[in-house]
């Protein structure tokens, strides 16, 4: 059975899309604490190169200076990821820098961390890489879930072993300011794969919108909010 291993905070909701009008509907809820976007999400709404940096500040408009927006650097060796990365967080204060989880992003991320900008690392899979990423720093590790399922493997498993490996040790002096290391549950794919995040103890789930309305939505609760508008049809029919 899971253990909690976080006992300090409560498991959040990242909103993972580029979409603006979906970033408007679900900070409207009063439950988003920060937007998740990788490449695929911008090409997906049709983003241009030069408009990028722009749109990543409008998601930052929307949701606020407390609410970290990662934006990725798709940069392959060191020098260039830094170099986007500080240009990346010149956008506002509460970007989140995302790289991959590589070599090359590894030491990028250690000299951003040392600058004092947050980094997501993204495309984490193992223990191993996740340690390897708090060690450099990362403010943010983002384990894969659905992926794992695409090739038949357990995707919640590995979370569950990277989210108590991390929280068996502190990291924090890594970091920047010394602030706690935060696994971001990735590839969400179903409101049980949100459920099983939580009960592990990750810090934060990034979800696609379809996927957060399912959350919110239950055929119990359509049928006895049908049943208790019928019954209050029939007060006002007496």
């Amino acid at each position: 059975m899971p253990v909690n291993l976080k006992k300090e905070d409560n498991v959040k909701f990242f909103l993972d899309t580029a979409d603006l009008a979906e970033i408007e509907e679900a900070a409207s809820w009063g439950a988003l604490a920060g937007v998740t976007t990788n490449p695929t999400l911008y090409a997906r709404i049709g983003g241009k190169l030069d408009d990028f940096h722009n749109h990543i500040k409008r998601i930052c408009d929307i949701v606020g200076p407390d609410c970290p927006v990662s934006a990725e650097s798709v940069a392959m060796t060191r020098d260039e990821i830094v170099r986007d990365g500080r240009e990346l967080a010149k956008i506002a204060p509460n970007v989140v820098v995302k790289i991959p989880t590589m070599v090359e992003g590894l030491a990028a991320t250690r000299q951003l961390a040392d600058e004092g900008i947050p980094v997501n690392m993204t495309l984490c899979f193992t223990v191993p890489q996740a340690i390897l990423a708090a060690r450099a720093g990362a403010r943010y590790i983002s384990p894969f879930v659905g992926r794992f399922d695409d090739i038949s493997e357990d995707g919640l498993a590995q979370l569950d072993d990277v989210v108590r490996a991390i929280g068996n040790y502190d990291f924090t002096a890594d970091t920047v300011n010394g602030e706690q290391i935060e696994i971001i549950a990735a590839s969400i794919r179903s409101a049980n794969h949100v459920t099983q995040a939580a009960l592990m103890g990750a810090d934060i789930a990034t979800v696609p919108f379809g996927i957060l309305k399912k959350c919110v939505s239950h055929p119990l609760t359509d049928r006895g909010l049908e049943s208790f508008l019928k019954d209050w049809e029939k007060v006002q029919n007496a």
